[in-house]
């Protein structure tokens, strides 16, 4: 590997403490697919693309594939520009992010930005393809960098921006690296398929910060179909580890597409049922580890689902409970972050959560938590997937439970009434909605815009 060079970017602070973009011996896989690239390589294309970006201070990632992702995250990082990482990748969240950063511009692998929408996004570069190549030293970024700004999904509110720095990462991903102890193969490479997109921040530490610096190979695409999966994780030398979310295992699961042997499952972004777990270790023979965390956060702790209800915190993080959530302590962060999640300390760096503050509902002198109410429903013969959520006061200050229901071959009266034996009645929703189908993002989250739009449909 070639000598580290620092490189800064405008108020990064020049002469800080810098470290490699990426770590390695230069011939290590670092991704897989469609074509094999090795660190050596990847640099070589880091390097190239980094010339032909624009003078501007931030930028949107729109790239599907993965490996293209990363090659200009990196290219992006090492000329000392922060990339924006929108919620979604729809041109009203892009727009949105973009007002807030009118000094950005973006960039991705389509000719287009992938966005429904007829004008087309302005400031727009698509990478080249082939990407050129350059030589040079591995870019040194200072730890105090802030490489990325994440925003939160929105599914509680308005997504909120979160800076990270390029030591915060670093930090993050050994954790990430001791969080998947024994999935990880001791006598060679590790090889991920994820399905999750790189913009989300569990994307980007499972299959872009673990690359670049936990040494792992990554699959170049972004397989979504049970078949598309099946095929990527065939194509790793070694059993691979499959990244993946609820959403998406379920229907992986419900396909009855077969898997080549895994050396492991992990799964975030949503709660992960236990039953959920169960059936998935039983059919592809291996542990599927539950990860927790937030765009806020980062990953900070892990669970076997199937065996478990207690979570076990990762090296360094402490938490400490307040009337209001949890404050989380961590190398990684800046200071403490304050979560809304309500959690039971346990002995041994364990935890339990108990949900948060806003889904602790109380009606007619009656309590209960909206996500206890919510994998009750999820949990009739017959649903197939469901959100609940709790509607703004009526004239009579009242705040109802509405639902919307995936639940084909069902009427809303059958489900109502085994919903009677389920709940107490007082959390029976109304209105309770049967549709096709929830209109959950690419992570399988719901904005709770999105979700009061679709109770309120006629």
């Amino acid at each position: 590997m070639s000598a580290v060079i620092s490189i800064h970017g405008p108020g990064d602070g020049a002469g800080a403490p810098a470290s490699a973009l990426a770590t390695g011996d230069a011939a290590r896989p670092l991704a897989f697919g469609a074509r094999d690239v090795d660190l050596s390589a990847f640099l070589a294309e880091v390097r190239g693309l980094a010339a032909l970006l624009p003078e501007r201070p931030f930028a949107v990632n729109l790239c599907e594939d993965r490996y293209r992702f990363l090659v200009a995250f990196a290219a992006a990082t090492a000329r000392g520009q922060v990339t924006l990482l929108p919620p979604a990748r729809t041109r009203a969240a892009i727009d949105e992010v973009r007002a807030h950063h009118p000094d950005s511009y973006c960039l991705g692998d389509a000719d287009a930005c992938g966005c429904e929408d007829i004008a087309p996004v302005p400031h727009y570069l698509r990478l080249p393809d082939p990407l050129p190549r350059a030589d040079g030293p591995v870019p040194g970024i200072p730890e105090a960098a802030v490489v990325a700004i994440g925003y939160t999904s929105g599914s509680t509110g308005t997504p909120q921006s979160n800076p990270k720095t390029w030591g915060g990462f670093a930090a993050s991903t050994a954790q990430n690296v001791a969080a998947l102890e024994g999935l990880l193969p001791a006598g060679g490479t590790a090889h991920v398929v994820a399905t999750v997109p790189p913009q989300h921040m569990y994307g980007m530490e499972m299959s872009v910060l673990l690359p670049l610096r936990g040494g792992v190979a990554v699959h170049a695409a972004r397989p979504l179909f049970p078949v598309d999966i099946a095929a990527a994780l065939a194509a790793a030398p070694l059993p691979p580890l499959l990244v993946t979310t609820p959403v998406h295992l379920r229907a992986l699961l419900a396909s009855g597409v077969g898997l080549p042997p895994l050396a492991g499952i992990v799964t975030s972004t949503a709660p992960l049922p236990r039953d959920l777990a169960r059936e998935a270790e039983a059919a592809y023979g291996c542990e599927v580890r539950e990860m927790f965390g937030s765009t806020e956060t980062c990953i900070l702790a892990r669970r076997r689902t199937a065996l478990e209800d207690a979570w076990t915190l990762l090296p360094g993080v402490e938490l400490q409970p307040q009337p209001d959530g949890t404050l989380v302590r961590a190398a990684h962060l800046a200071g403490p972050v304050l979560l809304a999640d309500i959690v039971e300390v346990l002995p041994g760096g364990r935890f339990r959560l108990c949900g948060r503050q806003s889904d602790l509902l109380e009606i007619a002198g009656k309590r209960a938590s909206l996500g206890d109410l919510t994998q009750r429903l999820l949990a009739l013969p017959g649903v197939l997937d469901a959100a609940l959520v709790q509607l703004e006061p009526d004239a009579c200050g009242v705040r109802r439970l509405a639902a919307a229901v995936v639940a084909p071959g069902l009427d809303e009266a059958t489900l109502r009434q085994a919903l009677r034996h389920a709940v107490d009645p007082v959390f029976l929703p109304r209105p309770l909605r049967l549709v096709a189908a929830l209109p959950r993002n690419e992570t399988g989250k719901l904005t709770r815009r999105a979700l009061l739009e679709l109770v309120s449909a006629a």
